[in-house]
């Protein structure tokens, strides 16, 4: 009577942590209404890659990206970054990821298509650890930095690879944050004398206009890395 009991009662607790699983993944890529009521949109619907081309194309790539179990997920094998169709300014821009072991990725912003390559600020995505990228330039490299510009300014929370984090840019006027995992680890001014001087000491030294704040793409980067996104969601702050 006792084990039958027992059995019972873990037969109930497991088809409860099953619904509540059901539940979870029934939510993700989906907006709440409250959520649609300040202004948000989505990225990705967890079904579609609607919404998103490769670099001066107007396709989606062929090979390379795939959508599964409500992930759009980068194989790393040369499909090259997706931008996304809309432009934007001034933006909340929030997603969450995981990355393979080593990997290396980011997500660029104020990206134009009217040069020969996919230029724009990055927040970066890394296995710090294992990714010699997460070694060099001062820090400048490490997950949530701006890439080879700034680094972050407070302890970055990252979780271990194959955990999925999340993450968040925010521009207002010309003041843009970088968040991971609920923390702000980054500000600064666009077009300000500080960001250019960061400019100036970095790879992007010599490109015009680089520090200033641009109405462009988001960027998802393909750097031959194994990379997943989902829950990709952005409000556009300029839509007064």
């Amino acid at each position: 009577m006792k084990s039958d009991l027992l059995h019972g009662r873990f037969l109930t607790l497991s088809l409860s942590l099953l619904g509540a699983s059901a539940i979870y993944a029934g939510n993700l890529n989906q907006l709440t209404p409250q959520e649609r009521a300040e202004g948000w949109r989505l990225l990705f619907d967890g079904h579609s890659t609607s919404g998103w081309h490769s670099f001066k194309q107007t396709r989606f790539p062929a090979k390379g990206w795939v959508v599964e179990d409500s992930w759009l997920h980068c194989q790393g094998n040369s499909g090259g970054d997706v931008l996304s169709d809309a432009e934007f300014e001034e933006f909340d821009l929030r997603w969450e990821w995981k990355i393979e072991a080593a990997g290396n990725s980011g997500v660029k912003y104020f990206v134009l298509e009217n040069g020969d390559s996919a230029i724009g600020h990055e927040y970066q995505m890394l296995d710090d650890e294992l990714n010699p990228d997460g070694k060099l330039a001062n820090g400048k490299r490490i997950t949530a930095s701006f890439y080879d510009v700034l680094k972050p300014t407070a302890k970055t929370p990252t979780k271990p690879v194959g955990e999925i984090n999340e993450s968040r840019i925010l521009v207002r006027g010309n003041h843009v944050e970088h968040w991971l995992n609920g923390v702000k680890v980054l500000e600064y001014e666009c077009g300000s004398p500080a960001i250019k001087a960061a400019v100036a000491e970095s790879k992007f030294k010599g490109r015009p206009g680089f520090a200033d704040r641009l109405k462009g793409h988001i960027l998802l980067q393909d750097h031959h890395s194994q990379v997943w996104f989902r829950n990709l969601k952005i409000r556009d702050l300029a839509v007064k």
